[in-house]
């Protein structure tokens, strides 16, 4: 059955795989380093949104050592807005790793592979199947959905033992497959247009004789998910401080600790309401002193925004401010400079702070 299922999805990949810009390649090969970054682009993240991002990053890093000597905030900058920045920053790390001990050249084995920055199970069997013709499986989120259709797999998809178990029917497809690479892509890209998570075209699947659960009615009902935990909304106070420089027209923004939610970015110095009860700005003022060692007068409300994290939701509310004793001290944060509302368009930022600027642009234009 593993071997009349890779056969099938190889050639339902060769005549159904939608063009996109990784797939492209006059000589005919699949390149390593295209692969690697489309592969960790897609994670967690739409193909529509990727392509966009992929040309982008393409242009300005065409091979893998240009990356590696790239600046860290060139790279950030390049990925603001894609959102999971570890990606970014590993996949920087990495290909300086590469440079340096791999003449430039990614690792061929999945043992050297998984010992790079961010390259996990599922990217190194992506690397070596669509790019090197090695028999190795992928597992990410649309082939766990059709392997769990297919053999009708009815136990939580979060538990080790599923996980196990995806692994090795994976496993068992590609290394019967006459193109790994293919049959791989081929798996992957079901999921995505055809074995959907809702409305599965089960009559246009080319393996939908041998989908034990759509034999049994209950495609809908795999993959088995752990139920939906409510996701919790936290409320941020941002503090856009004003320079008292005659004739000067500048903002202070710091740069976070490369550890932790938006490492290497820049923002207006902000921080998290501790209590339902705590004002606003007297949090302002406490985040503030933690990460700048000053006291800011706080000043009229200048934006209000919401923002959805992989894990919480966020409303940042931002408000105009000077400081009123102390110089800034980088205590909580990387680093921090003042810059004009023009200039800040050279830091990354995050999306919650790009909204804040779009806010102050528009007021700025407006008087």
């Amino acid at each position: 059955m593993h071997k009349q299922i890779a056969d099938r999805l190889t050639v339902w990949q060769a005549q159904q795989l939608r063009e996109l810009p990784w797939r492209r390649d006059p000589a005919g090969a699949r390149n390593a380093y295209a692969v690697w970054v489309s592969e960790v682009m897609a994670q967690q993240t739409r193909l529509s949104v990727v392509a966009a991002y992929f040309n982008r990053w393409m242009e300005q890093f065409p091979t893998l050592e240009t990356l590696a000597r790239a600046d860290q905030q060139e790279v950030l900058k390049l990925w603001e807005g894609l959102g999971y920045y570890s990606r970014a920053r590993n996949l920087h790390r990495a290909a300086r790793i590469v440079a340096s001990e791999c003449d430039g050249q990614l690792p061929r084995t999945r043992a050297e592979l998984l010992s790079l920055p961010g390259i996990g199970e599922y990217t190194a069997g992506a690397i070596l199947s669509l790019a090197f013709g090695q028999h190795e499986p992928v597992l990410d989120g649309n082939a766990k959905r059709v392997i769990s259709r297919l053999w009708d797999i009815d136990a939580r998809i979060d538990l080790r033992s599923t996980e196990s178990q995806l692994w090795g029917h994976s496993r068992k497809m590609v290394e019967a497959a006459s193109a790994p690479g293919a049959m791989n892509e081929g798996l992957m890209e079901l999921g995505a247009i055809v074995c959907r998570r809702r409305n599965p075209l089960c009559d246009s699947c080319p393996v939908q004789s041998f989908c034990l659960a759509h034999g049994r009615g209950v495609q809908e009902e795999r993959p088995v998910r752990a139920p939906v935990q409510q996701v919790p909304h936290v409320e941020f106070a941002a503090a856009i401080i004003w320079e008292d420089v005659p004739g000067q027209s500048r903002l202070l923004i710091s740069q976070r600790p490369e550890r932790g939610l938006l490492g290497g970015l820049w923002s207006f110095p902000n921080g998290a309401r501790e209590a339902d009860d705590e004002d606003l700005q007297v949090c302002l003022r406490r985040a503030v002193r933690e990460s700048l060692g000053v006291s800011v007068a706080v000043g009229e409300r200048a934006a209000k925004v919401e923002h959805a994290f992989t894990h919480f939701r966020m409303t940042l509310t931002a408000f105009h401010a000077r400081i009123s004793a102390g110089e800034p001290l980088a205590v909580g944060v990387t680093n921090w400079c003042w810059t004009s509302l023009d200039d800040i368009e050279k830091f990354p930022c995050p999306v919650p702070d790009r909204k804040i600027i779009a806010a102050l642009r528009d007021f700025a234009e407006s008087t």
